[in-house]
């Protein structure tokens, strides 16, 4: 068993804490629950850090465990129904003013909240955090197939929500399918 040394873990702290905490962001919409679940997300990273196996990517393995920690939070403050409200928090506001630049980002941000809890998930990891979908399939303990299969539901789902809400239309290779960067 491999321990973790002090050194390491404020390495790994400051290379993966923001991308965590903008996924527990984006998934709980909640800056206070994005907090708790990265401090926990990281407790667990530096607990199981023994169950790493280092030939692997780090990432996929600290966004498993992101993600089931936002699954036990949001399973425990029962708060699915709290995730089609938008808070009005200055906090979330000043991060969804830098990820989210224009009207259009708004309007497919709104509809990416009105997805369900796996689309929203696989989206958010793929799109905004730049993960590869084998990475994602990894992090969620699930096959490539399924990965890409979610993926592509999402998008049409997404696709469908959009044309029916506005004059907004879509390309699949367009700018709206990239990465957002802050």
């Amino acid at each position: 068993m491999k321990e973790i040394t002090q050194e390491q873990a404020e390495a790994i702290f400051r290379e993966h804490s923001a991308h965590i905490y903008r996924v527990a962001l984006f998934l709980t919409k909640s800056p206070a629950l994005a907090d708790d679940i990265t401090q926990d997300t990281f407790i667990q990273v530096f607990r199981k850090y023994s169950s790493y196996n280092p030939s692997m990517p780090i990432s996929p393995w600290i966004y498993k465990i992101a993600v089931n920690t936002t699954r036990n939070t949001l399973r425990k403050q029962k708060l699915f129904h709290f995730m089609k409200e938008t808070p009005d928090n200055e906090d979330y506001i000043l991060v969804e003013e830098q990820i989210l630049k224009n009207e259009f980002a708004g309007e497919l941000w709104k509809e990416i909240n009105s997805l369900p809890l796996k689309s929203r998930e696989i989206i958010v990891m793929h799109y905004y955090s730049g993960l590869k979908l084998n990475e994602i399939a990894t992090a969620l303990g699930i096959p490539l197939g399924t990965c890409k299969s979610r993926l592509n539901a999402a998008l049409s789902a997404l696709e469908k929500k959009l044309q029916k809400n506005s004059t907004v239309n879509l390309n699949k290779g367009g700018e709206a399918y990239e990465p957002i960067r802050p």
